[in-house]
């Protein structure tokens, strides 16, 4: 039997890992959350003008549900954190994924748009613990040179949403009425509350872990600056990914069935990059995030230059999520890193500042178009945003590379 030293960045033991089957399975159940949450995130907004109409407001005004759930992301990630900083684990994320079944469901049966609206709100507060406490979860159970990949398992659930889930259930909304949708989700998170019960192995409650000593991760600078990298640097794949329809009829000049196979390719490489970022994170965390975030700019760039030739950019909108993928599971790590005992905010953390980026990204591609600037445009900016989060992440490693020295820390903490 391997020694019984602890991983240093989870806790876990050697003798407390599982089995190579039932780490695997364990992976499934945890993917299978990531999974759930990524189709309800999404369909919301393949099906924005069948929510408007059933709710009867206008799409703009309808628009306003998918910033609730974004709203409720931010909100509750370090609410939760707070919270339930000494439940063991395996309840929590049960618990978590009840919450989510029922805000679901609220909003399947919500007969106004405020309702529809508070539900997604609901269904956005345990979105990204879940997510913080399932890497928490993957970590533990796998090797110590094996957690980036253990974290991105449980991503990669996430991305098969956006080729499956998010299709399907859009489908289903289209067809048989924009709540069926919803309703499968229900069913998807009651699957998920049975598979994480059945194949995630107990872990015990933290009794040394309160809500004060998490929320004392925001007193990290280490914290802020890998926030602010996600929240600014990862908005760069949202300013083109928000637009992606528009760009590539007008600028591209091809039709409304392309459009389609953009968001294939999208969701394609979300897969792509999500398997590729857990190799590169038992490589490096950093090399891995400053290599990702300065390469998804220039491809934004690359992206605004071919766009006009149609067809031509298919593979660049296939890279731009690879590269976008690596930056979130690595990130995902370096939150799990910096946050110290403060691990369960740490983690969740990182799914709030996406949902930053989403919005700014969002936002940011929308002033641009709005002053004349044209449809490529949003890809010049979501480069200077990649720019700006790269200038974040090497302030990140120059501190630590100072700290490090300062304090003659050991060799497993030192930038890899």
């Amino acid at each position: 039997m391997t020694s019984a030293a602890t991983n240093p960045s989870t806790g876990a033991r050697p003798t407390d890992r599982p089995s190579t089957a039932r780490l695997t399975m364990a992976m499934l159940a945890l993917a299978t959350g990531s999974f759930t949450i990524g189709t309800t995130e999404f369909v919301t907004m393949g099906l924005l003008p069948e929510v408007a109409d059933g709710v009867g407001v206008s799409i703009p005004t309808a628009g306003h549900i998918i910033s609730a759930y974004a709203l409720g992301v931010v909100v509750g990630a370090p609410v939760i954190a707070f919270l339930g900083a000494r439940a063991p684990r395996r309840g929590l994320l049960i618990g978590l994924m009840a919450a989510y079944t029922l805000a679901n469901a609220l909003t399947a049966i919500a007969v106004s748009f405020e309702l529809v609206t508070a539900a997604r709100f609901l269904a956005g507060l345990p979105h990204g613990a879940f997510f913080g406490v399932a890497s928490l979860v993957a970590a533990d159970l796998a090797a110590p040179e094996k957690r980036g990949r253990a974290v991105a398992q449980v991503m990669l659930g996430l991305s098969v949403a956006n080729v499956v889930g998010v299709p399907a259930a859009t489908w289903m909304g289209q067809h048989l009425g924009w709540r069926s949708a919803f309703w499968a989700v229900v069913v998807l998170s009651t699957l998920t509350m049975g598979l994480v019960r059945l194949l995630v192995p107990s872990s015990p409650g933290r009794p040394e872990a309160t809500g004060m000593r998490e929320l004392k991760a925001f007193a990290s600078a280490q914290v802020w600056l890998t926030l602010l990298a996600g929240a600014v640097g990862f908005g760069g794949m949202f300013a083109v990914y928000t637009y992606i329809s528009p760009t590539v009829t007008e600028v591209g000049g091809l039709g409304s069935g392309a459009v389609p196979v953009f968001l294939l390719a999208f969701g394609l490489g979300m897969v792509v990059g999500t398997w590729l970022a857990g190799v590169l994170a038992d490589w490096s965390v950093f090399r891995s995030l400053l290599g990702s975030t300065l390469g998804m700019g220039l491809t934004l760039l690359l992206f605004a230059l071919v766009i006009p030739g149609g067809w031509w950019a298919l593979p660049v909108a296939f890279a731009i999520p690879v590269l976008g993928s690596v930056v979130v599971v690595n990130l995902q790590l370096r939150l799990m890193d910096v946050a110290g005992d403060a691990q369960t905010v740490g983690a969740a953390m990182n799914h709030a500042s996406l949902n930053a980026a989403n919005a700014l990204g969002a936002w940011l591609g929308g002033v641009v178009i709005a002053a004349g600037w044209g449809y490529r445009a949003p890809a010049v900016v979501g480069a200077g945003l990649c720019l700006l989060g790269f200038f974040f992440i090497t302030g990140s490693a120059v501190l630590h590379r100072r700290d490090t020295r300062v304090a003659a820390a050991p060799d497993d903490v030192a930038v890899r």
